[in-house]
């Protein structure tokens, strides 16, 4: 049968395929080492989980909630948005609870996206930044990745020449996957440029805490003066907090687009379950020193990860921030792109990664590393590649030529 039309528009999910590898090899007995899917190993806080069952025991919190969330957890994210960037929300109007950052851009793009509008998107990015306008019937034209002078031109041609001209901008720092992170001034462009051309910017900042080493905090777009004219930003407390089947992100910025988004939830959804809203109230309200641990915890992976992995033949660039490393695929392995190599690595050495093509055609010659295995399982994967690498011309000679070239 002919698949429904919006389904039709959507790029293969390309992660599924070593997804179902992944779970057959471990059907048949294998230990699969899973640096794939970004998804927090480490427990969330216990103070935030004894908050929601002291919460859960009252019935009136079993009620349908409030889709926009309850004043007290938007009040308590303009209060961290005061502590951290030094930016003033109003809770009321300029501050808005979604189900994870996921769920609230796909809702911004259903919100201001009509048919054929232009959205210029990352490539590689996280798949949501595109996805969700392919889905609302918008076009995707894709951009530079890196936060430098290399990012305008491109954006200058796209402006130039594209019909109609670009309605958004999405822009992701630290990035999911490549880790980059932009300073301040590279906002200010970014802002300057918008303003000029009468775009909409959207910023994901899911990662604004996951960062290393004597590196800066990562600044919010919305610590730009004027920012908030245009722009809307997204957090989650997925990774902050670890807090990731809890669903619950947030979307802050310019009033007009904050009340589109709030309006076509308000349609879809009742919001998060209210134990949940006040006890991600009482995580935002507190100390810190949770957050502090976490990055700790993700620091002292990443450290391992690069060095033994290294060691291994396989060079993993340490990155600043996020929970990812980005890492390019061994030279004599390259020309088969990331999805096989991916493959190869689930099925020749028990380690699962995710594709670099996942998060766009310009990612191909990359895969994405995810440091949610402990020091341990993270120093078993690097022995196992370092096995699979060393004996690859000798037991794969029959199986794929090593000297081919894409």
């Amino acid at each position: 049968m002919e698949e429904f039309h919006k389904v039709r528009r959507l790029p293969p999910y390309v992660f599924e395929q070593v997804n179902r590898l992944k779970a057959s090899a471990r059907a048949g007995g294998a230990d699969i080492i899973d640096l794939g899917m970004g998804n927090p190993d480490l427990p969330t806080p216990k103070a935030i989980v004894d908050k929601l069952c002291e919460v859960v025991q009252d019935p009136r919190t079993h009620r349908y909630s409030s889709s926009k969330g309850i004043p007290g957890l938007r009040r308590a994210q303009a209060a961290y948005y005061a502590r951290r960037f030094g930016v003033k929300l109003n809770p009321e109007t300029q501050v808005v609870a979604t189900l994870g950052s996921k769920e609230g851009f796909a809702n911004m793009a259903q919100a201001i996206t009509a048919p054929g509008d232009v959205i210029l998107c990352p490539n590689p990015t996280y798949p949501i930044h595109a996805f969700g306008f392919l889905m609302a019937g918008g076009v995707i034209r894709s951009m530079s990745v890196e936060p430098d002078e290399s990012f305008f031109p491109p954006l200058e041609r796209a402006v130039r020449h594209s019909i109609p001209k670009p309605l958004a901008l999405i822009i992701n720092y630290p990035s999911n996957p490549t880790a980059h992170v932009a300073s301040l001034d590279f906002y200010k462009d970014v802002i300057a440029f918008a303003k000029k051309h009468d775009i909409i910017v959207l910023s994901d900042l899911a990662y604004s805490e996951i960062y290393f080493d004597d590196n800066a905090p990562p600044p919010s777009v919305l610590e730009v003066p004027g920012a908030i004219d245009i722009a809307v930003e997204f957090t989650s407390m997925s990774k902050t907090f670890s807090m990731p089947g809890w669903r619950m992100g947030f979307a802050v910025g310019n009033e007009r687009l904050i009340a589109a988004l709030t309006r076509v939830k308000s349609y879809l959804d009742y919001g998060a379950f209210t134990p949940i809203q006040v006890a991600a109230t009482h995580a935002l309200n507190g100390d810190g020193s949770d957050i502090a641990e976490v990055r700790n915890v993700y620091k002292r992976r990443r450290d391992v990860m690069v060095d033994t992995f290294g060691k291994a033949g396989f060079e993993v660039p340490p990155p600043a921030a996020t929970m990812f490393a980005w890492a390019k695929i061994p030279e004599k392995f390259r020309h088969l792109g990331s999805l096989e190599f991916s493959k190869l690595l689930v099925e020749k050495a028990d380690v699962a990664v995710a594709p670099g093509v996942g998060f766009g055609e310009q990612g191909d010659d990359y895969v994405r590393l995810a440091l949610v295995e402990n020091e341990h399982r993270i120093r078993q994967a690097a022995r196992n590649i370092k096995k699979f690498l060393s004996t690859a011309d000798e037991t794969m000679h029959n199986v794929i030529s090593l000297n081919a070239h894409r």
